[in-house]
């Protein structure tokens, strides 16, 4: 049990520095080419925080456990949304621009209601079903590059080019900060699984609480990063957008390859229990996190105190 602990402290390292110069090289980013930090967060930092979810869902579903690759979809959404952006609006809520929020949330539930139509009809991922996910995936970059490369010319004139740090700099830290998180997630999950299977945990509920936590780490050590460092916009964006590439992204490469059917072990008043609760709550929370942002356009504490009640 020494070794699984000294490696799990490993990973906590990795993740913890890796998040800081991730968050770094993403901001940098952004001031330098004028982008909104939510878009940033939606799309360029989401892809680096997602690589877990995809390395574990993808060698899950190939090793034959599509109840892990599901699993690890659906909790980690819960998890980023109901603990992580929870967890951020709690302690600092704040303004948000629902121009930017707007097409991530659009493609999030076109996304989910596609992946729950599967799972309330047939109840099997075809591989057709991974393509069209991906296809998604590729319209959504192609819309979001097209709004992010629309943005430079009306912000420009908002700040004089005073650019002190090298772009080398700022794209090594954002790739480095990406392999460290990559890696150390991967620590932690590993060794925190094998804890939990020699406890006799069913491998459905390790996917849904353990392997979702753990590869939603990334999520959550870029939130507390973004956060102690006044970018909460990034940190808003990254979760959304880490949501919509679960769904399009992580699942969609693992149908694809692997392709599954939902998971029948658990059951509630007789019912398959990710029918009566993972997929319901996964809709409740998110709808609980952007209605009222892309309303408003801004984030209330009480939002950030319900959604955590949730996810308790």
């Amino acid at each position: 049990m020494i070794v699984p602990v000294l490696l799990f402290c490993v990973g906590l390292v990795c993740l913890i520095k890796g998040g800081d110069w991730f968050v770094d090289g993403a901001t940098g980013i952004a001031r330098r080419f004028h982008l909104p930090e939510l878009l940033i967060g939606a799309t360029v930092v989401s892809i680096g925080t997602t690589l877990p979810e995809v390395m574990v869902s993808t060698t899950s579903a190939l090793g034959g456990h599509g109840e892990i690759a599901y699993g690890n979809a659906i909790g980690s959404i819960i998890c980023n949304t109901a603990l992580i952006a929870a967890l951020t609006i709690a302690v600092r809520p704040g303004k948000v621009d629902p121009k930017s929020l707007r097409t991530p949330v659009i493609f999030f539930f076109l996304a989910a209601l596609f992946y729950a139509g599967i799972a309330y009809t047939t109840g099997y991922f075809s591989r057709a079903a991974g393509l069209i996910l991906l296809a998604l995936f590729v319209v959504y970059m192609v819309m979001t590059v097209r709004q992010m490369t629309a943005k430079p010319a009306a912000a420009a004139p908002e700040e004089p080019a005073a650019e002190t740090e090298p772009l080398s700099r700022e794209l090594i830290l954002l790739v480095v900060g990406a392999v460290l998180i990559a890696i150390g997630a991967n620590l932690l999950v590993d060794n925190g699984t094998l804890i939990a299977q020699a406890l006799g945990v069913p491998e459905s509920v390790i996917a849904l609480t353990f392997v979702a936590l753990g590869t939603s780490l990334p999520e959550l050590v870029t939130a507390i990063t973004s956060l102690v460092k006044g970018h909460s916009a990034l940190s808003l964006g990254n979760i959304i957008g880490a949501n919509l590439f679960n769904l399009v992204l992580v699942s969609g490469v693992s149908v694809a390859l692997a392709p599954f059917s939902i998971p029948q072990t658990a059951q509630i008043a007789g019912h398959n229990a990710s029918l009566v609760m993972d997929i319901p709550v996964m809709f409740a929370v998110m709808l609980l996190l952007t209605v009222p942002a892309l309303l408003r356009g801004k984030l209330s504490r009480i939002q950030g105190i319900v959604l955590l009640a949730i996810y308790a």
